[in-house]
Parts: structure tokens; C-alpha cells; sequence
């Protein structure tokens, strides 16, 4: 049986990020499997240094300390193993089946539900892992702006479902997947496990965007260290480790 991480959850009331107090957590020496959790953020964020607005008690503000011991070149399996574990907290807490989008969003009918952000921070112990996971629960999350493109729980599911519980399931699946990525054969279970739930990794027609290039093809699964092979028109794989991936009508 695989050890499972130990879970410390530390909740407050406010904070400028989770991920920004994980960090600072892992500096001073906290183990993997802190976990912070936060009524309300003031200065969320998400990838590229977007921001996650995160009014209190609209969404999951949720952010864990991690000390894998994997190569480092597998680290970015860690969103994924993320993804995993959130879908099947939304599927066991609130009868939501997510799909997950390339690197870290969940979608519910093409609309982000979730968003997950790694970073990595440099501490006095060794290397260590934030992962941050933001969940919108009720439409009090979403600004005007983005409610064309995103989603709530409430919406998905005609209800907000109650933060402790889903902290609790959330903190149990993400100890059982850290857990699994850690085995003999767990990286590609995992890599099976985000594929069977993902319907950008196999035959999506996608643009992917990454800084001053873009590329349009079709998704062809995933590499070893979940990196995204996508086939374009000329049949060449491109193999995408960063960037911003779209889905693409398909042509009549």
C-alpha cells in the first residue's frame, strides 16, 4: 500500500493568495501536505500572472505544499495529478463530471470551472511545490466579464456545496493521486487516469498559443511528462510543454 501524505489544513479568513502564503510556509520549514485555505483572496492569481478574483465564500481558495521526490523533468505531472483528484472531488461531492483541458482547467459543458497553478519555490530544505487549485462555487465568483466563459458549481449543479466537506475530499484525493505518482508505474497511471477524463488529448482540434508562436493541429495524447503532442496539417508532431491551448470548431 502506498503511504499516503499527511494533510495539515491551515484556513483563514483572507488573504492576498494561498499560493503566496504556501510559499512562504514552505520556506519556513513546513512539510508537504500543508494545505492553506482561504475564505476570500485580494490578490489571486492564476497562470501567466492572470488574476482569479476570489470574493468571500464565491469559491475554493486552496493552495498545498509539496516535496515530490520524482526527477524533476516529471514535476509537471503535478498539475496533472492535481487535475485528476479535483475531478474526482466534484464527481464524488457534487455529481459533477468535469472535463479537463491541457495543462490545468476543468470545464463543465466547454465553461472553466476550475483552475490549478504550480509553482515552484526554492526553500531551505530542498525544492518544493505549490499547487494552487481555485474552484468557482457560486456565480458570486464570476465578474461580468468572464461569465461567457466560465462557470460555478451552482450553475453545474443547482446547488453551492458546503467548503469544509469539499476541502476534506479535495485534501483525500490529492494524498491518494501524490501518493500513486510516486509508485512503480503510478506516472503513467496517472497519465491514463487524466487522458480517460479529457477530451483534449486524443483528436481535439486545437491552437495552441505559446508567446509569439501559434500553431493550429490536431491533439495526439500526451508525452511521458504530460507535455501535449499535437499533429498539424503537414503530419508534424509538436510536442507543448507551455502554452495556451483553445479548442477549434471543426469545419463543415
Amino acid at each position: 500500500m502506498p503511504v499516503l501524505l499527511p494533510i495539515t489544513i491551515l484556513r483563514f479568513g483572507s488573504l492576498p493568495s494561498t499560493n503566496t502564503e504556501a510559499a512562504g510556509q514552505a520556506m519556513s520549514g513546513a512539510a508537504q501536505g500543508l494545505c492553506v485555505v482561504a475564505r476570500e483572496q485580494t490578490a489571486g492569481r492564476g497562470r501567466r500572472q492572470r488574476g482569479w478574483v476570489s470574493p468571500p465564500d464565491a469559491g475554493l481558495y486552496f493552495s498545498i505544499v509539496l516535496r515530490p521526490r520524482l526527477e524533476i523533468s516529471r514535476w509537471p505531472l503535478l498539475t496533472l495529478m492535481a487535475a485528476v483528484a479535483v475531478r474526482e472531488t466534484l464527481q464524488e461531492c457534487c455529481a459533477i463530471k468535469a472535463d479537463i483541458k491541457w495543462p490545468n482547467d476543468l470545464l463543465v459543458d466547454n465553461l472553466k470551472l476550475c483552475g490549478i497553478l504550480a509553482e515552484t519555490v526554492e526553500t531551505p530544505q530542498g525544492r518544493a511545490v505549490v499547487v494552487g487549485i481555485g474552484i468557482n462555487l457560486s456565480e458570486h465568483a464570476l465578474p461580468p466579464e468572464v461569465r461567457e466563459y466560465a462557470t460555478s458549481v451552482a450553475a453545474a449543479s443547482g446547488r453551492v456545496p458546503d467548503t469544509e466537506t469539499l476541502v476534506r475530499v479535495l485534501a483525500r484525493h490529492l494524498s491518494r493521486r501524490y501518493a500513486q505518482l510516486h509508485e512503480t508505474g503510478g506516472p503513467a497511471e496517472i497519465l491514463r487516469e487524466w487522458s480517460s477524463h479529457s477530451s483534449y488529448g486524443e483528436g481535439k482540434r486545437v491552437r495552441v498559443s505559446m508567446g509569439e508562436e501559434v500553431i493550429e493541429g490536431v491533439t495526439r495524447g500526451l508525452e511521458p511528462d504530460g507535455a501535449l503532442r499535437v499533429e498539424t496539417a503537414t503530419g508534424e508532431i509538436n510536442i507543448v510543454r507551455a502554452g495556451d491551448v483553445t479548442a477549434v470548431r471543426e469545419k463543415s
